[in-house]
């Protein structure tokens, strides 16, 4: 059964534009030929279909297994009926193999093969698309927006696939008009009915991270580390960097020459705040450098309570250190890993003339008090 070299010409070009191999196209040709050719026989036979990438050529084949005693007439044979048939000299448990021409099925053939290319084609960029991204969650992805379905916003990250960017991972307040670039986070890819659903986020911590790696080279480098990071997406963000070079500032790297990085930076995230401070693995230094900007007085541990800390700062840092709805100590103690207690202390103050005044009266009271006569 002849379908001519035009055919094989399309499959290559089909190889060439989708990607997919032109051998899974003509073995999956092959097993829907089967299927077509025992439907057009209306039985239980046993069938090999063989196409030749080269010709274009379909052979078509009935296997006839060689048996004692026949249990399916479609597809065995005794010794005697395969030598009615031609194909003496075989024993039991070999097979024999008629070629077969079946009439119109030419028709059936290229019905079947147009049919299973369009499947296999859908199938097989399925899968190219989750591997292609299965293997990069946690990294980041530009994107495109393409338009609002229901509560999710969908995004064009390359020409034949669209991310998921659901109401969660959106930043509060943040607009998505059509056609407005921004950058996301891979965050998971899996499989359904309809093909891979690829879902990405703007608040999750990993892709300030990922920002910071190609804004900050010493980060790309690893001369800086990122040692924790907190957000609460679109408002603000809390990061602890250390240095594994001494001469190496790893705030002033983040921040960059006039802040000029970290703004880079923010920009992207809305305008999001990021406190980058020094990481410490004191716990009460790290505390401390976390309420940055507020400047911390003392700091003590809470004996009655695990993993607590109480801290002390002047009335004029108290707003800083709790910031605003209590934001900077939520995301400090997020940071570090430790409760915290933000407590005001009261300044030492100098004597005013008043108290000396009422010290003076006091001692000579007391002193009068003594020289009076003791009856």
């Amino acid at each position: 059964m002849q379908l001519g070299k035009d055919f094989i010409k399309a499959l290559k070009q089909i190889e060439v534009e989708k990607g997919l191999p032109i051998e899974i196209i003509a073995s999956s040709l092959e097993a829907a030929m089967v299927s077509a050719y025992k439907k057009y026989r209306n039985g239980n036979q046993d069938v090999e279909v063989h196409v030749n990438l080269t010709s274009g050529e379909i052979s078509l084949a009935e296997r006839y297994r060689i048996v004692e005693e026949v249990e399916n007439r479609d597809a065995e044979w005794t010794k005697l009926e395969a030598a009615e048939h031609g194909h003496g000299g075989l024993d039991v448990g070999d097979f024999a193999y008629v070629e077969v021409y079946p009439e119109n099925f030419s028709r059936i053939a290229a019905q079947t093969a147009r049919q299973v290319i369009i499947q296999r084609l859908k199938d097989a960029e399925r899968q190219i698309i989750f591997n292609e991204f299965a293997d990069h969650i946690g990294d980041m992805v530009a994107g495109t927006i393409f338009k609002a379905e229901g509560d999710q916003i969908l995004v064009r990250v390359n020409d034949r696939t669209d991310a998921l960017l659901p109401r969660e991972e959106r930043i509060s307040g943040e607009l998505y008009p059509p056609g407005d670039r921004k950058k996301f986070l891979l965050l998971d890819v899996r499989k359904t009915t309809r093909g891979p659903r690829i879902i990405v986020s703007r608040t999750h911590p990993g892709l300030l991270k990922k920002l910071l790696g190609l804004e900050v080279p010493e980060i790309a480098e690893g001369t800086v580390e990122i040692r924790s990071i907190v957000r609460e997406a679109g408002t603000r963000a809390k990061i602890a960097v250390a240095s594994l070079d001494v001469n190496v500032d790893p705030v002033g790297a983040c921040v960059g020459n006039s802040g000029a990085r970290i703004k880079s930076i923010s920009e992207e995230l809305g305008g999001e705040r990021i406190d980058v401070i020094i990481w410490s693995n004191e716990p009460m230094q790290f505390v401390r450098n976390a309420l940055s900007p507020a400047k911390v007085t003392k700091i003590e541990p809470v004996l009655e309570q695990e993993h607590s800390l109480r801290v002390y700062v002047r009335q004029d840092q108290l707003s800083l250190a709790i910031g605003k709805a209590g934001q900077n100590v939520r995301l400090a103690a997020r940071l570090t890993g430790w409760k915290i207690d933000i407590k005001v202390i009261e300044p030492e103050r100098l004597p005013t003339m008043q108290d000396l005044f009422e010290d003076i009266i006091k001692t000579s009271g007391e002193s009068l008090w003594e020289d009076l006569p003791k009856d």
